[in-house]
């Protein structure tokens, strides 16, 4: 897909009269309206070298004249299923629910995931989040016995192949009672640090919850890495195991971060439980990441009946409240979500309408950069900022109300200041994984 943005071929330049979000930069720029200013950024070398009021920047360098067009750094997915996605095709979810996903997935992982069925379902995704402008992505992997086996290692191979494109992150996905059987976790343990992998998870409610918590906490401050785990995503008020895994967190000392994704269950308590559980999040120092598309598809659905929630957890709450909270992908064209592209600019859009993260959207623009980067150890990526690498998106659109209500299908993609040829993956390149 060829930009019409042509970049001179110096190796200094300005994008003039750029529309920056202030929330995924730390430049002090005037007249900001909504959280937008306009700027001038000085490109050097593939840097950022300046970012200044519009019309500031030096007249002796060549400069683009972007006329408003907004500019964005490059997007951070922090919770994605590389590993699953692509699969609808073959083994599509039957009746769309949670169950059903569940049985579907596990029918196509025992019949179909060798290293290089995932291999090659993993590229094409990440061919998509590189044409669509993504810089970092953390994705769980299957880790049931013996998938992580064979996953693992294609992720470590996949990493070093996208090196210097997209940053990549693994954390392992299981339920925590599978930690009972020692030699699978002893070899899990092994995995994820032959491969620079993470410990993630499933919680479920259960007698054994807190000895399972305490003991993957424990184990990740023996291996030196952060937790990721997949929260309460469910409409049933009887689970809310994140209060529980604050507490694991604040009873251990846990000095890593610990990430907890969905929590949808969270927006279905009363008032007062939901505020507690909030409260302890906070004094965890716990770390959301909310999946609207994918909770809006799972949750509360029943056949032939409207749903009467939108499945998504109490994201501006939490916010308040000081917790770092975030939005991302999730699964893309498997059972657990039939649509999606990893496109955060998607994310991001469908995240405004659904939380209502508008009105102001003064600091929106952070839920798909500056915030899920720090969350993920890497506040070097998705921020414009002085010093960082020019990966920058510019869009054509110069206001809120331009950029949410289009795709921004036209966008131009910047990478280390030059602008890269968008080429987003045909489907008809997965035929033969289809069986067509």
């Amino acid at each position: 897909m060829t930009s019409d943005l042509q970049l001179p071929s110096s190796t200094a330049y300005v994008l003039a009269g750029a529309t920056v979000p202030l929330a995924a930069t730390d430049a002090a720029l005037p007249g900001a309206r909504e959280g937008l200013a306009a700027a001038d950024i000085v490109v050097r070398d593939g840097t950022i070298a300046e970012i200044l009021p519009a019309g500031a920047a030096s007249a002796d360098l060549p400069a683009v004249a972007l006329g408003g067009r907004m500019v964005w750094p490059s997007f951070t997915d922090m919770h994605t299923h590389l590993d699953k996605g692509h699969i609808w095709e073959r083994n599509p979810n039957p009746d769309g629910s949670f169950p059903g996903a569940l049985d579907a997935v596990r029918a196509d992982r025992e019949a179909n995931w060798s290293a290089d069925d995932v291999a090659t379902r993993m590229d094409f995704s990440l061919r998509s989040a590189y044409a669509h402008g993504t810089s970092l992505i953390r994705t769980h992997i299957d880790s049931l016995d013996p998938q992580h086996r064979i996953s693992f290692p294609v992720f470590k191979d996949m990493r070093e192949r996208w090196k210097g494109r997209i940053d990549l992150q693994a954390a392992a996905l299981f339920p925590l009672y599978a930690m009972a059987d020692e030699a699978f976790f002893r070899d899990l343990v092994r995995v994820i640090q032959e491969t620079g992998g993470l410990l993630g998870g499933l919680t479920q409610v259960g007698p054994t919850l807190d000895q399972e918590l305490d003991k993957l906490l424990q184990t990740a401050t023996d291996i030196g890495v952060d937790v990721d785990l997949h929260v309460d995503e469910t409409a049933d008020r009887e689970v809310l195991t994140l209060a529980s895994i604050a507490k694991a967190v604040i009873r251990n000392r846990f000095e890593g971060t610990v990430t907890v994704g969905h929590c949808c269950s969270l927006a279905r308590q009363d008032e007062e439980t939901a505020k507690r559980t909030v409260d302890l999040v906070a004094r965890a120092n716990l770390a959301v990441v909310s999946l609207p598309m994918c909770n809006m598809y799972l949750q509360d659905r029943q056949a032939g009946v409207t749903p009467r929630w939108r499945g998504v957890t109490l994201f501006n709450e939490l916010r308040a409240a000081g917790v770092r909270a975030a939005v991302s992908s999730d699964n893309t064209r498997d059972p657990f979500y039939a649509y999606g592209d990893l496109d955060p600019a998607e994310v991001f859009r469908e995240a405004v309408r659904i939380l209502h993260l508008d009105h102001p959207l003064t600091d929106a623009a952070s839920v798909v950069t500056t915030t899920p980067a720090g969350i993920l150890g890497r506040k070097d990526k998705s921020r414009i900022a002085i010093g960082a690498l020019a990966d920058l998106i510019v869009f054509k659109a110069r206001r809120w109300s331009e950029f949410l209500s289009r795709p921004q299908s036209d966008r131009t993609i910047i990478r280390a200041g030059r602008v890269i040829e968008r080429v987003i993956p045909d489907y008809a390149e997965l035929d033969t994984l289809h069986g067509a």
